[in-house]
């Protein structure tokens, strides 16, 4: 193993500017696919925190004593699917339109406004078929008048985040693709510029597993460098993206350590495909 290393090690300094090619390679590479699942994530968060406004609520006719709400309130807060329930009485609900729609004050000061029970769901559990299911359960409350979702806009939001899902991993399958293949070729080109090496060590008796051992750790530590590389280039691109124009969500750091193992594996990979097939033709 020691070897191995010291071999790996010798590769770097007997061409710098074709393992610093390699390096800067895989970090541009993964740079870009960096920056694609950085949108992604973005995306997914701006999605997540649009969906936990989706709520239900359930108008309650007038005369419904206070005690019946929170009796039917309690038996809704106990349903799978919801996250909390919460009465809200006339005056409050009064109160509330006072300061969401103050340029309406004169409308609302002789208003009277209904009560009502005002429900989250969980997250998993806000797809337009589950929210109209839960909305039918509280429509059967006898007390119940009229129960609103925002159906349409619900289904829009579903829409949204189920076309945002199916691109996200279309392009990033893509991207990954062409990652590897640029990757691939980068250390290709390494393992073509020692193939006078390869050919003396497999003259003299060199196994296959003894040739190829160097390779994979060099292509490992290219892979794990580059991937570092390129993990802070995300970083300092959301940064600025953060500073100049609007607040992104960085990756959290197992995200952050996945990425860079990542880069690791694919360095791995592709010199294990480049050697296999170079010695195949030995």
């Amino acid at each position: 193993m020691r070897l191995t290393i010291r071999e790996s090690l010798l590769a770097f300094k007997r061409a710098p500017l074709l393992s610093a090619l390699s390096i800067l390679t895989i970090a541009f590479s993964l740079f870009a696919f960096g920056l694609f699942a950085l949108v992604a994530l973005n995306v997914s968060t701006a999605l997540r925190e649009v969906e936990e406004r989706v709520e239900i609520r359930a108008f309650v006719t007038d005369g419904t004593t206070r005690e019946t709400i929170e009796t039917a309130s309690g038996d809704i807060a106990a349903f799978p699917e919801v996250q909390n329930s919460a009465t809200v009485t006339p005056e409050e609900a009064l109160a509330k339109a006072r300061k969401e729609l103050g340029e309406f004050q004169d409308v609302f000061d002789a208003a009277v406004l209904p009560a009502s029970i005002d429900i989250h769901l969980k997250p998993g559990f806000r797809d337009p078929a589950t929210v109209k299911a839960v909305a039918a359960r509280i429509q059967s409350y006898p007390f119940v008048e009229e129960v609103r979702y925002g159906e349409e806009w619900v289904a829009k939001l579903n829409t949204i985040r189920n076309i945002a899902t199916a691109a996200g991993i279309a392009l990033g399958i893509a991207f990954a693709a062409v990652a590897v293949i640029i990757i691939g070729a980068t250390i290709r080109m390494a393992v073509l510029a020692r193939a006078r090496e390869i050919s003396i060590m497999k003259m003299v008796g060199a196994t296959d597993g003894f040739i190829r051992r160097p390779f994979l750790v060099e292509g490992l530590a290219k892979g794990l460098i580059g991937g570092a590389l390129a993990l802070l280039l995300t970083y300092f691109a959301s940064s600025l993206i953060s500073t100049y124009m609007m607040r992104t969500t960085f990756f959290t750091w197992q995200l952050a350590l996945l990425g860079a193992l990542c880069g690791g594996l694919i360095g791995l990979f592709g010199s294990a495909l480049s050697v296999g097939r170079h010695l195949r033709k030995i």
